[in-house]
């Protein structure tokens, strides 16, 4: 019984140093207890606990005892001082396992509600950082707008320049196709014209011909 309470005391006691030090075993300490407290992990922490005490009570109760019936016979037999030494050392382990057990049962629940604080306060930073940066960009927001007006004026000035190009390009469009159509007159004209001179160099060609054979006629 002595053994087991060292050993439950030893580990809860190396589990209390985890939990105040800050250490990398700490957050898994954390996520074991998170884990215990889960389910009917906190019904079988209140029944060793409540066990502990019972025993504790029952080893005061024998001390007492012990104690009174020596009172009556006026002396304590050697039997009885190691007897009432064993129990006051059962009944200090399991006080000081029971002092730990609940001790680290309120290490875990500051432990989660200052994580809880602090996930809190993390968007409340933010919130104070971004005001902050705010208040002090006045200026640069100022400078901000000048720029998006400037930008502004560029952009009205391009889109005039892109409706000027727009006219320049339909009215270029509308020149290539007068010009289109006047050489397709102009091609008209001329295969006409040249329809015309052969049928002049033909006429002349026959005409030619019948002055020839006449003079051949007068010369005969």
């Amino acid at each position: 019984m002595i053994q087991l309470l060292y050993t439950l005391l030893v580990g809860e006691g190396f589990v209390v140093l985890l939990l105040i030090l800050k250490n990398p075993m700490r957050k898994l300490v954390t996520m074991c207890l998170d884990r215990i407290k889960r389910g009917r992990g906190p019904v079988v922490v209140k029944t060793l606990v409540g066990v502990l005490f019972v025993l504790m009570v029952a080893s005061l109760h024998s001390i007492f005892k012990i104690h009174r019936r020596s009172d009556e016979f006026g002396s304590i037999t050697p039997t009885d001082q190691v007897l009432v030494t064993r129990l006051m050392l059962e009944a200090s382990l399991m006080g000081f396992c029971i002092f730990l057990t609940l001790m680290i049962d309120r290490m875990h629940h500051y432990i989660r509600e200052l994580r809880m604080m602090r996930k809190t306060i993390e968007p409340l930073k933010m919130q104070s950082r971004s005001s902050e940066e705010w208040k002090n960009g006045g200026s640069t927001v100022s400078e901000l707008e000048k720029e998006i007006s400037s930008l502004k004026e560029k952009v009205n000035h391009l889109e005039a320049v892109a409706e000027a190009k727009d006219k320049d390009a339909k009215a270029a469009e509308a020149n290539a196709l007068a010009m289109k159509k006047q050489s397709e007159g102009f091609l008209l004209e001329y295969d006409r014209l040249l329809e015309d001179n052969q049928n002049l160099r033909s006429q002349l060609e026959s005409f030619e011909r019948k002055s020839s054979f006449s003079d051949a006629k007068k010369n005969s």
